[in-house]
């Protein structure tokens, strides 16, 4: 008989097909990467409004170029008003070391307003090569 270890990744054995697929698709109805993003964005016309969740100096240092400043905290019905109800926002901050993006999501989604994070936020962006409008953030 042969002798099979177990390794960190085996020890808890992977969910079922039906859950791993339900996981998966439930990460993506929360979720958007920066390439996905700048795709829509470089077609000129995006199905949503990509909002630059950081404070006013963070956004003039450097943003995602055709993003809108909003900053979580100033999330509210007043500042949502030039865009229809059904808007879907995509909301980023910093990166992967910052919930900025989560806090404005979470403020969004209590408004009762679709969003979408892009995961990665400005450190994601730069990582896959794309350029910032703005400084150097």
């Amino acid at each position: 008989m042969p002798n099979i270890t177990t390794s960190a990744v085996t020890e808890t054995p992977p969910a079922p097909s039906e859950q791993t697929e339900a996981h998966f698709a439930g990460l993506l109805a929360f979720e958007t990467d920066c390439w996905d993003t700048h795709e829509a964005m470089a077609g000129g016309s995006p199905d949503f409004v990509l909002l630059d969740v950081r404070g006013p100096d963070a956004f003039a240092a450097g943003h995602v170029p055709g993003a809108v400043n909003l900053p979580h905290g100033r999330i509210v019905d007043r500042n949502l008003e030039p865009w229809p109800s059904d808007t879907l926002f995509v909301v980023y901050c910093a990166g992967p070391h910052c919930n900025g993006a989560d806090k404005a999501a979470l403020r969004l989604a209590r408004l009762g307003r679709p969003v979408k994070k892009m995961i990665g936020g400005v450190e994601g962006w730069k990582d896959e090569g794309f350029e910032l409008e703005g400084g150097t953030a």
